[in-house]
């Protein structure tokens, strides 16, 4: 479980997080919206320990990531925006060389390798570099090297981006099953369809501030807009107008 409460991060004059509070829960997905600039990446930076906040407190499985900075990060597996990969490297060699960081012994190594690769269906790339890798093929490799030390929180900065439709729909499925796992999975995303068809909450983050965090359904019903898209602009509209 992740919690937020009250972070706040500026970056000069610009306040780019200004109270954030949320939590996300085990065995759910949790979407986190918002229009650029909004703060979610700057957000999420400060929950994998990338960034301190300036005020606030981030929890993961009840560890304050100020205080346990390296408990925490092994009990995340993080996507981020920029993916990273190692590109001299084969997908199995980036794979391995995280698990060993994590210390984890060969033969467990091997054994959470095989089920990622066959779940996430990547063994036609197992063995190539990932220097021309497609943006799916990145993808892939970047998921199973974070969660090669079976972390119980899973976050994700839109991991959908740039993948074509075959690549988007094995991504969803395997979202699905880390939340069958009783994992705790947290992304963002811009696609509203996406968020509609995964996500158990909704977390609104609009100048800095959470401006809604329901369900879906009762997004939509606080809006009074059948679509979620529609509910989405509905909520960035009148924070904005207020804002102004």
């Amino acid at each position: 479980m992740i919690e937020v409460k009250d972070l706040h991060k500026a970056f000069g004059k610009v306040k780019a997080v200004d109270g954030v509070s949320f939590a996300a829960r085990d065995g759910e997905i949790t979407g986190l919206l918002g229009p650029n600039g909004a703060g979610k990446t700057t957000t999420l930076r400060m929950l994998y320990t990338l960034m301190k906040p300036d005020s606030g407190q981030v929890l993961v499985d009840g560890i304050d990531a100020a205080v346990d900075p390296i408990a925490v990060r092994r009990r995340l597996g993080v996507l981020p925006d920029a993916r990273g990969l190692y590109k001299r490297l084969s997908a199995r060699e980036n794979i391995d060389y995280f698990a060993r960081l994590h210390g984890i012994e060969t033969r467990l190594m091997h054994q959470r390798r095989e089920k990622l690769v066959d779940a996430l269906e990547m063994r036609d790339i197992l063995d190539r570099r990932t220097e021309g890798f497609s943006q799916g093929q990145r993808v892939k490799t970047a998921i199973a090297r974070a969660l090669v030390h079976d972390p119980k929180n899973v976050i994700l900065d839109e991991p959908t981006n740039g993948l074509d439709v075959m690549a988007t729909r094995g991504l969803r499925t395997f979202m699905r099953n880390l939340k069958a796992e009783g994992r705790c999975v947290l992304f963002s995303s811009h696609i509203m369809q996406e968020v509609a068809m995964l996500c158990d909450r909704i977390v609104v983050i609009a100048n800095g501030r959470v401006v809604a965090d329901e369900t879906p359904d009762a997004l939509r019903a606080q809006t009074g807009e059948a679509n979620l898209e529609d509910a989405f602009v509905k909520l960035i509209g009148s924070e904005e107008g207020l804002a102004a």
